[in-house]
């Protein structure tokens, strides 16, 4: 790896581990949030699905400044709303400014992910994308393990508004960080107007080659950062047997697994993939099976198999991302100079569908009364039930055989 090349895999990691910290760091806080406001399931669904709002708003106009102004400068001065999201949401007394908060959240880490892709897709050739992408999203992965264990841990001995304003200057530390060291320019740098890269946009979203391929992806990755950011500690705590203990850190500890395993699952699979990929085995047809052993695990974790806790939970963590492998797949339809905004277009769907499911999950387990503190099993099980049957449905498009989608062009 050249040194140009270290360098943006570095800076634009540890973006997306910022990013990804965000996304479930109210696992950790929403004890301390129930018990100080009051806030019941639908509030705290709502209040932690701003995050994705806020992300999936920022997606379009954030992929059209990305091709239009570059990785660098686009990701290193969004984050800084997280910066001041994540102070706003740590100083917050009330509903509203929580609210505030998270959302801006949502709206500065909305290119950490894109702009990633963005730069490993001007530096890197397209065989090492999937390892390469799949590195990326592991470093993001550490933030999944750090808001089990090592959160519940730090929650112990510092006010959950002291760690939140850490977070705030950590983000700001590392947008700084992106801008001195992300490279300053790079190849297939667009030079259309921003009018015409709305239209790319466009044609994007009219594309039946994407909606065929991010459909079921968008799905399973909604379900898995639904459930990883937020309803997963709920299922833990409530869907066990009478015998297992309840404690937070045994939920901790299965959140730290699901997360390494995480990890894990996207440099395992992102260097399976490219190693099927040279027997034959297309990049799009592996993710679909890894995606479809996703929705099995479910399954099984709803019907509650007698099959070792942490070994479940590594395989949800460890097959849950597969369905990023989509982004590889999406710069073998478009070419580089679309790639920024077909990359933050499935980001959209994906966190679309997040904000969609959490509101939908605490919504429905609302419908259940909640006894000591915990709902009943059945509730999580029947939630359960229904989003394996709806990532089922995206499966059949996803499989069934159809006119071949070509490669897809548009004006830059």
């Amino acid at each position: 790896m050249t040194a140009i090349r270290l360098r943006v895999f570095a800076v634009f990691s540890l973006g997306y581990f910022v990013s990804y910290l965000f996304r479930g760091v109210n696992l950790g806080f929403a004890p301390f949030l129930t018990k100080e406001l009051g806030l019941t399931a639908t509030n705290l669904g709502t209040l932690t699905s701003l995050y994705f709002l806020g992300f999936a708003g920022a997606q379009i106009p954030a992929g059209v400044l990305l091709d239009h102004f570059g990785a660098r400068r686009v990701t290193s001065s969004v984050m800084l709303f997280a910066a001041a999201g994540a102070a706003c949401f740590a100083l917050s007394h009330s509903m509203p400014g929580l609210m505030l908060g998270r959302l801006l959240i949502g709206v500065g880490a909305s290119v950490c992910l894109g702009g990633a892709f963005k730069a490993t897709a001007q530096y890197f050739p397209v065989a090492q994308l999937t390892l390469i992408n799949g590195l990326v999203m592991a470093v993001g992965g550490l933030g999944g393990v750090a808001v089990g264990t090592p959160l519940t841990r730090l929650l112990m001995v510092m006010p959950w508004r002291s760690v939140g304003l850490g977070l705030a200057i950590f983000t700001a530390c590392v947008a700084a960080t992106i801008w001195i060291g992300g490279p300053r320019s790079g190849p297939n740098a667009s030079r259309a107007t921003v009018a015409d890269q709305f239209r790319g946009t466009l044609h994007i979203l009219r594309s039946r080659a994407f909606w065929k391929v991010a459909t079921f992806s968008g799905l399973t990755q909604a379900v898995f950062y639904a459930m990883q950011s937020l309803w997963v500690g709920a299922f833990l705590r409530d869907v066990v047997p009478s015998t297992a203990a309840n404690g937070t850190a045994r939920i901790g500890a299965m959140i730290s697994v699901l997360g390494a395993a995480f990890i894990a699952g996207n440099i395992g699979f992102g260097a399976l993939a490219r190693t099927f990929e040279r027997r034959g085995v297309r990049v799009q047809i592996f993710s679909g099976i890894t995606m479809l052993l996703y929705v099995v695990v479910q399954a099984l974790l709803a019907a509650r198999v007698p099959v070792p806790e942490p070994v479940l939970w590594a395989a949800y963590g460890a097959l849950g991302g597969t369905g990023i492998l989509t982004y590889t797949v999406l710069a073998e339809y478009f070419p580089a100079s679309l790639l920024g905004r077909a990359n933050t277009t499935f980001t959209l769907v994906i966190f679309v569908g997040i904000f969609v499911a959490q509101n939908a999950i605490g919504a429905a387990l609302s419908h259940w009364p909640m006894v000591d503190g915990h709902y009943p099993a059945v509730a999580h099980q029947t939630v359960w039930a229904a989003l394996v049957v709806i990532q089922l449905l995206g499966a059949l498009w996803y499989f069934v055989p159809g006119r071949k989608a070509s490669s897809t062009a548009a004006p830059v």
